[in-house]
């Protein structure tokens, strides 16, 4: 992902990605429930990315998925502050990733698209306590 050239244009500032006094944030089931949606339906997905078989219908799909998950987690999660201010930081790549994946960013494939909300789980799974959070393979 970093790769493309494109990792530094993002809204998440690298700065609100911190821990929590060196562990991880805490987190209530809306965002666990909307991660872990999000997750599994990026990781049916990921060997057709990476085969270069996901048709365009298929790309829109999921970005519909993820939509709807940031937009249920953004809803209903209850954080405290500097938590959610961490949260808005990995949302923004998460976000950035799935316009990408939609086809709506002109400079990034929707396969890096996909890379890009890779990366933004990624480092949720490094930010925040979720019981049994497995990191997607990168190498599908």
């Amino acid at each position: 992902w970093a790769a493309t050239g494109h990792a530094h244009e993002h809204a998440a500032d690298a700065h609100a990605l911190k821990l929590n006094a060196g562990k991880k944030w805490a987190t209530d089931e809306p965002l666990r429930q909307g991660m872990t949606k999000i997750r599994d339906a990026v990781d049916e997905k990921l060997p057709a990315v990476h085969r270069g078989k996901l048709s365009a219908a298929q790309y829109d799909a999921l970005g519909r998925e993820i939509d709807a998950q940031i937009a249920h987690i953004v809803q209903n999660c209850k954080l405290d502050p500097q938590a959610d201010e961490v949260l808005h930081a990995i949302l923004a790549d998460l976000m950035a990733g799935n316009e990408a994946l939609r086809g709506r960013d002109a400079k990034v494939s929707r396969g890096d698209g996909v890379m890009g909300v890779v990366h933004a789980l990624e480092q949720y799974g490094k930010h925040f306590e979720h019981p049994g959070w497995k990191p997607l393979p990168s190498d599908h």
